[in-house]
């Protein structure tokens, strides 16, 4: 308890408690530059890979490396994690262009090497 200027008592409040996380020794990190998002009724399902060629129709199928399941309360939970991070970042860096003919320079654009 916390004593006021008039002598009462007040409740002190705590800060809520981190949760920890425990990482094995053997977790690795993966590169991913292509997702996929399937589901069901009850679960999404999300796969990501490596592709060899990211952008138009790649001649060789991606192999897919990590699956990840979750239910759709987990993944509206992991959506908003991710609207916030993304978030941050481009107030950071600037808004991100996903549409890639709109990030490529066109070659008379280009400045000189």
């Amino acid at each position: 308890m916390a004593d006021t200027k008039d002598g009462e008592e007040t409740p002190v409040q705590q800060a809520a408690p981190v949760q920890q996380t425990i990482e094995p020794e053997t977790l690795a990190p993966i590169y991913a530059n292509f997702a996929r998002v399937t589901g069901s009724p009850e679960e999404l399902i999300l796969d990501f890979g490596l592709s060899t060629q990211p952008y138009g129709n790649p001649p060789l199928p991606v192999k897919v490396s990590e699956r990840i399941v979750l239910n759709y309360y987990t993944a509206k939970r992991l959506w908003a994690a991710l609207g916030m991070s993304l978030q941050r970042h481009e107030q950071a860096f600037g808004v991100l262009e996903t549409d890639i003919n709109k990030r490529v320079l066109p070659a008379a654009q280009r400045p000189a090497k």
